[in-house]
């Protein structure tokens, strides 16, 4: 009878389960069994070893369920009778502590207790066969190998052994070389690739006995569905997204800011990684030698974007390009991306005479705009020569003229002046403007040679730590 009984503590449902074993009054034991029990145990002592002779070890069949159990059987020679003398009573259950039971415990257990089974009856058969199976929940210690995760497998050992029977008082005998897996429910995290089990017999230098133990090795694979959409494929995005940077124009201030934000998006990822591994120094993981070369990678665009940045804004006042810088980045460079700058063609001419071509270039802009200024000044002097050539017929001649020519004299010397300053100034601002735009397409083809080397970077990372793992999907 089950009786269910609800009770109200502090805002909480507490369920009672009362089990009640009931049997009918006025039952009785069974003479038959009673009397066998009698004499099976009239004489009986727990602590002695149930072999008719004492020089022969006892057979002891050891079997394991993945469902917690443990299947343990012997045959105890005192323990055997007639069924047809005790009413056709073949089996019966008796209490383990009346009884002689093998110390049957794992040697690497990672338990308080060693033994974590729960007692239950033994199962004795009429021949003397004692079936014991006591469930338990078994914790072992396992080394665990995270060189290839999340793509690892790990295989952890179960040893099974008697704790004072060496293998001439107690053989230990494998029903089956794999493990029942009948009653096994799929794991989430893990596959159960294979659970052998193998009887192994040891000789130690210290005794010249045989010890036999039981040692069933778990082989278990880790599924990367969680692990793929929880950090390799946020990565992988997060890393292609860095590369973005080197195509965003300097102009529009928003390089850095992109570096900086992906290198702390990648940061959260680690601390996330570096949760769910164990905390071990045997080895690096794949998936955080992967985190950690593009981490670099970030890091180091984020160095190399602060360079672009800083050659993009110099000008001729603050910096000067020197000499190797022009041949790497605006000839050579240049040359092999095929990249062109505005009004400019850059071919194997050009690398070799740019220079040449530049300075005749200026000499001759130089030369242009000042026989222009001379012809105006020129035009002009005759224009007023002549007037001031009529106005001295009506008056004194020589000495208005002499003024006169001295006046154009003192003009004109304040003409070609200020025309000389305005032509420096002119032939300045071309030449710093020329400088800027140096050091702008300088900037460019960095930034062009680092998208390159930083996408090879990433796809070599990316293959080389993530395809040469075992397995990709499990």
């Amino acid at each position: 009878m089950l009786v269910k009984m609800t009770m109200w503590m502090d805002s909480s449902v507490v369920l009672l389960l009362l089990i009640l074993f009931c049997h009918p009054q006025g039952s009785a034991q069974g003479r038959h069994e009673r009397r066998l029990l009698n004499q099976l145990l009239k004489n009986y002592n727990a602590m002695e070893r149930p072999v008719a002779n004492e020089s022969e070890p006892l057979i002891l069949s050891f079997g394991l369920t993945l469902q917690q159990l443990i299947d343990v059987e012997w045959i105890d020679s005192n323990l055997s009778w007639n069924s047809s003398q005790y009413g056709g009573i073949k089996d019966i259950r008796m209490n383990p502590k009346f009884l002689w039971k093998p110390d049957i415990l794992m040697y690497n257990s990672a338990d308080e207790r060693i033994d974590s089974t729960i007692p239950t009856n033994v199962v004795v058969q009429h021949n003397g066969t004692c079936t014991y199976i006591p469930p338990g929940i078994f914790k072992s210690t396992c080394k665990i190998d995270i060189m290839w995760f999340p793509f690892d497998d790990q295989q952890c050992i179960m040893k099974f052994g008697s704790w004072t029977y060496d293998g001439r008082a107690l053989d230990l005998r494998l029903y089956s070389e794999e493990a029942d897996m009948s009653a096994y429910i799929d794991n989430g995290e893990w596959i159960l690739l294979g659970f052998r089990g193998k009887r192994n017999v040891i000789f130690y230098t210290c005794c010249p006995e045989p010890y036999v133990d039981i040692t069933f090795t778990l082989h278990i694979r880790r599924r990367t569905l969680y692990h793929g959409f929880n950090l390799i494929i946020p990565c992988v995005l997060i890393s292609s997204m860095a590369l973005l940077g080197f195509a965003l124009p300097p102009d529009s201030g928003e390089k850095l800011t992109l570096g900086v934000t992906i290198l702390l998006s990648l940061t959260v990822f680690m601390l996330q990684l570096a949760q769910t591994l164990p905390p071990t120094s045997d080895a690096v993981s794949i998936i955080g030698t992967y985190f950690a070369c593009t981490m670099i990678m970030v890091a180091f665009s984020v160095v190399m974007t602060v360079v672009v940045l800083n050659y993009h804004h110099r000008n001729s006042d603050t910096h000067e390009m020197p000499q190797c810088i022009k041949t790497l980045f605006l000839k050579w460079l240049p040359f092999f991306l095929r990249m062109k700058r505005r009004g400019r063609k850059t071919n194997s001419r050009h690398v070799f005479f740019k220079n040449k071509m530049k300075e005749l270039d200026r000499k001759e802009r130089s030369s242009r705009s000042l026989i222009a200024n001379v012809l105006d000044i020129d035009d002009d002097f005759r224009s007023h020569n002549s007037t001031t050539s009529y106005l001295s017929v009506r008056t004194n001649e020589e000495t208005v003229n002499s003024h006169v020519c001295g006046v154009t004299q003192k003009e004109i010397s304040t003409i070609i002046r200020e025309l000389r300053f305005i032509t420096n100034r002119l032939k300045t601002e071309d030449e710093a403007t020329v400088i800027i735009n140096e050091w702008k397409f300088a900037a460019m083809v960095m930034d062009r040679v680092c998208l390159i080397l930083f996408t090879l970077f990433t796809l070599l990372s990316t293959f080389a730590c993530l395809f040469t793992a075992p397995h990709l999907v499990a």
